[in-house]
């Protein structure tokens, strides 16, 4: 079942509207209409917007199953292919999504420079992002970083926030916690 499958079932056994959600999480009826179809694949920070308002975690809408047991997922580094891109321009790839009821959301995200729509976003929680390859611009309230492989940062994902890539391609680990 895919993320849209997920957002659809849940908000019709809620007896909801598109307009309810709509309402309740700030996107518009249209933009929940194309992920529910599976036309558009949300940024974590919408995801995060309509979960809450869902009364569900960010996991439920990406988890694959019901596992509790570990979860192993290979090396992903050079695989761009097998992420899903967002309506931002990043695409991602949801880290263990057959363990159910996480309590992290870890994804790998991968940008290609040129791509990525200059965004900022902010969602309730926090956020660590690790640096695997090439270097990421960062803005977290009004300060700004650069992120250099393996570098890292941890913050308060209610601070606007937003990443882009400063190499022609880079992949990073987003965990973050509701």
């Amino acid at each position: 079942m895919d993320i849209g499958t997920r957002v659809r079932s849940i908000r019709i056994q809620q007896r909801r509207t598109l307009d309810d959600l709509a309402h309740a999480c700030g996107c518009s009826k249209s933009l929940l209409s194309k992920i529910e179809t599976g036309k558009v694949i949300p940024a974590v920070a919408t995801l995060s917007k309509i979960a809450k308002a869902l009364g569900a975690r960010v996991s439920v809408l990406l988890e694959d199953g019901q596992e509790t047991s570990p979860a192993f997922t290979s090396n992903m580094l050079g695989k761009p292919e097998a992420f899903v891109a967002t309506s931002k321009g990043y695409a991602i790839y949801a880290v263990a999504p057959q363990f159910s009821n996480k309590k992290m959301q870890p994804v790998l995200v991968y940008d290609r420079k040129g791509q990525v729509k200059s965004h900022s976003v902010a969602h309730e929680g926090e956020e660590f992002i690790l640096v695997l390859e090439g270097e990421v611009k960062a803005h977290i309230g009004n300060t700004e970083y650069d992120l250099k492989t393996g570098e890292s940062i941890y913050f308060q994902a209610a601070s606007e926030h937003g990443f882009m890539p400063v190499t022609e391609h880079a992949v990073y680990l987003d965990v973050f916690v509701e």
